[in-house]
Order: C-alpha cells, then sequence, then structure tokens
C-alpha cells in the first residue's frame, strides 16, 4: 500500500501542503521497510484530533481582525501530545498536521514518552503590538482549551512565540484551573517553573549532530546556515565556539558572508540592533538563494520548509546537511542529495534538542523540583548522542540513508507501542 505520493507540481500547492505530502511520503517509506499492515499505516497517518479555530483580536484601533487557528493532536500511544505553537502568515491545517506528526516520530526516536502535536495561528506577529499579541495569544489558548492540559497535551514556542507567549498560555489555562498549572506549557520563563538550558536547547541539539555526524575534528570545518532566528543564530555560536568556521548566515533581510569566519557573537548583536544581518558591515552581502549553494563543508537549513528543492539540489555542494529546521528537504532533494554523496542528518534528529529539555522542564514542573544548567546539558547530550549512535548503527546494518533509518526506529516504536494497547473497543 502506498500513503501518498509527493506532489511532482510543489508551485501549485500551498508549502504547507507540500510539508504535509513530505511526511506522508516518510511515512509510507518507513511502514514498507517495517512490513506494517494496511491498517496501521493509516491509523499512523491519520491525525488522532484537529481542531481548527477563529480567532478575533480587537486591535488598538478598535478595529476587529478575525484570523485562524489550529492545533493538531497526531498520536498519543507513548504519552502525551507535545508540540510547539507558531504564529506565522502561512500556516495552514496541513502544515501543522505534517509538524504534528514529525513530532510523534521525534519523541519516539529520542526516547522520551510523548506523543506528537502542533498548533499555529495564521498571523504576522510582527505587525501586532504587544499588548495585540498577548489578546491574542489568550483568545487562542481558550479556545484550544479542552485540548491541552498537563497530562494531555503540552504547547512549547516555535516560530513566531517565544517565553512571554508561554508565560501568557501558562496564566490562562491557569486562572481557568483555579490554581498554578507550570507543567501545561515549556519554554517559560525560569521564574515560571521554565527549565535552565531551555532556550538554546534546539540549538545545542543541532551542534551536538553536527559534530557527531562530522567525522573530523570541528576546527577549521565551513559551515552555511540559513536562518539567523531562534534556531539558526545560536546554532552558529555553538558551531562556532567548537571550533567551526561559520562563512555564510542568512535570514529575511538577506545573507552576509566572510571567507575568513564571520563574527557570530557581534552578527547577533548587529541583528539584534537592526533587525536582522543585512548590511553587517565585517561581511559581504551575498544573494539569499547562493547562501544554499556555497561550497561549505556543513549546510544548515534553519528556517522554514521546503528550502532544498528539486530544483536547487543540484547545486547544494554541502557534504553534510543537518536540519534545524522541520522538513527543510523535500523528497524528491532528498534522493538528488543521496546521489550526489551528501549525507543529511534529518530534522526529527537534528532538531530533537528543544523537545528533549522540554521534556526536562516537564518532568521538573511535575515534580515540583530543579536541575542545575549543567545537569540539563548533560541529559540534553546523552539522549542527542545515543540516539545518533541507534540512527547511524541502523542505517549501516540495513543500507538506509540517515532519515531513513531515523523514521524506521520513530515509526517503529509508535507503532510497537499502538499495537501493545490495542483498540478501543
Amino acid at each position: 500500500m502506498s500513503i501518498m505520493v509527493p506532489s511532482k507540481t510543489p508551485a501549485l500547492i500551498t508549502p504547507g501542503r507540500q510539508a504535509l505530502d513530505s511526511a506522508l511520503y516518510q511515512l509510507d517509506q518507513a511502514a514498507e521497510h517495517l512490513g506494517l499492515d494496511d491498517g496501521l499505516r493509516t491509523v499512523l497517518a491519520t491525525p488522532r484530533r484537529s481542531l481548527t479555530v477563529s480567532v478575533p483580536v480587537r486591535r488598538e484601533d478598535g478595529r476587529l481582525n478575525v484570523v485562524q487557528g489550529f492545533r493538531v493532536q497526531h498520536n498519543v500511544s507513548r504519552g502525551p501530545a507535545k508540540g510547539g505553537i507558531r504564529f506565522h502568515p502561512g500556516t495552514d491545517i496541513h502544515e501543522v498536521t505534517a509538524l504534528a506528526m514529525w513530532m510523534t516520530w521525534k519523541c519516539a526516536l529520542v526516547g522520551i514518552p510523548y506523543g506528537g502535536a502542533k498548533g499555529g495561528v495564521a498571523v504576522d506577529p510582527t505587525g501586532l503590538t504587544t499588548r495585540e499579541l498577548e489578546r491574542l495569544t489568550r483568545r487562542y489558548v481558550n479556545e484550544i482549551l479542552p485540548l491541552i492540559g498537563p497530562e494531555k497535551d503540552i504547547p512549547a514556542p516555535d516560530v513566531g512565540t517565544d517565553e512571554q507567549t508561554m508565560a501568557w498560555i501558562m496564566d490562562t489555562y491557569s486562572v481557568s484551573a483555579g490554581y498554578s498549572v507550570p507543567g501545561v506549557v515549556t519554554g517559560k520563563p525560569t521564574t515560571l517553573g521554565g527549565s535552565l538550558g531551555r532556550s538554546g536547547a534546539t540549538s545545542r541539539g543541532v551542534q551536538i549532530a553536527t559534530l557527531a555526524a562530522l567525522g573530523r575534528a570541528p576546527e577549521g570545518a565551513t559551515v552555511a546556515v540559513q536562518g539567523f532566528g531562534k534556531v539558526g543564530a545560536l546554532a552558529a555560536q555553538y558551531l562556532a565556539d567548537a571550533g567551526c568556521k561559520v562563512v555564510a548566515v542568512s535570514d529575511i533581510t538577506g545573507a552576509v558572508y566572510a571567507s575568513a569566519g564571520l563574527d557570530i557573537a557581534g552578527l547577533r548583536t548587529w541583528a539584534a540592533e537592526t533587525g536582522g544581518v543585512s548590511g553587517y558591515r565585517h561581511a559581504d552581502a551575498l544573494p539569499l538563494d547562493d547562501l544554499l549553494e556555497l561550497d561549505v563543508d556543513v549546510l544548515v537549513p534553519a528556517a522554514l520548509e521546503g528550502a532544498i528543492t528539486e530544483a536547487n539540489a543540484p547545486r547544494v555542494r554541502a557534504r553534510l546537511i543537518v536540519e534545524g529546521a522541520n522538513g527543510p528537504t523535500t523528497p524528491e532533494a532528498d534522493e538528488i542529495l543521496f546521489a550526489n554523496g551528501a549525507t543529511v542528518v534529518p530534522d526529527i534528529l537534528a532538531n530533537a534538542g528543544g523537545v528533549i529539555v522540554s521534556y526536562l522542564e516537564w518532568v521538573q514542573n511535575m515534580q515540583a523540583y530543579s536541575w542545575s544548567s549543567g545537569e540539563v546539558e548533560v541529559k540534553l547530550r546523552d539522549l542527542m548522542e545515543s540516539a545518533f549512535s541507534e540512527v547511524k548503527s541502523m542505517a549501516a546494518a540495513r543500507g538506509l540513508t540517515l532519515r531513513q533509518a531515523a523514521h524506521v526506529i520513530g515509526v517503529g516504536r509508535v507503532a510497537e507501542a499502538h499495537q501493545m494497547r490495542g483498540l478501543y473497543p
């Protein structure tokens, strides 16, 4: 049985639909390797719950706007649902469903007892004031309130959201419950029960995965990072700290390049002060599309889905691609990269650091306990390195790519949990 084959005409579909097609194709490949029957494949391909809500927002000038919000719980066979909430104008139900599915496999792959979920609101947060953002967040949470909870579904930050967003969500939920419930979200400020080490956890995971896959000492290894935001900026910093030479980065304002290596700390300060990397005086401007095609050792796509496609994959020269973003490489591009000898560390492994430390934060909240930043980093490193070793071993033993091996492990664990629990009634 074939669940779904990715569309060959991506220009005719939305990025969200393309992401979902990719996720279903990856599931189909894993199911073939695992020998899953048609019924189980359909269960794993179908979200457990999907909710679409209307979110009215009163603007400062008195206007009333209505935007769409979503929350998808893909699978809860291995534990409560877990997944971020993003505020982005391109968000739709297809994108959120794909991201929830990837989160299911990601949690299973790294061995934490969660299922996958995702949420989003189709809005540009940069066009809203702080008070408008708070009203939007609280109303959205009120609409999805029946689905979330510390033992049901635990949101976290994602694109366009941050610690402050999580604080508003926690407060809204707690007011409804009548008492403080810190475990309802992760990625909170530490003053509200957030974990030390959570803010940079995804980036730290990218660094760990990169160094594990590099196969050589990091000193002098050249790196290009697409997306100098929440994940990409710190990933660039951590890789530079490890001895890599980060020569190019990009964000929505443009791209910059320095053959001798960028001063990442200085560039982060520049971006914070000016709103982006464009115009950084200690580097040369670079066309955005050229960054993905630079002759570097490592490419880190850390922006949005669908960055590396059938169109540009033949020109990607990096030998190692480490996916900081979710779904940055389409299946067609995967085949081209493999044929050209490139190694791709897949998103469900490379960017799993965020959900790992989210899990650690949730455990601390549920136990009313806290760990030091050093303890959190040791636990993160152990889980990331163990998962990478397992994926690499399976890939070698079965002749699979790292992505195929990661999905076989993740999908296999979820399938096993479903079969062990049985079907009710």
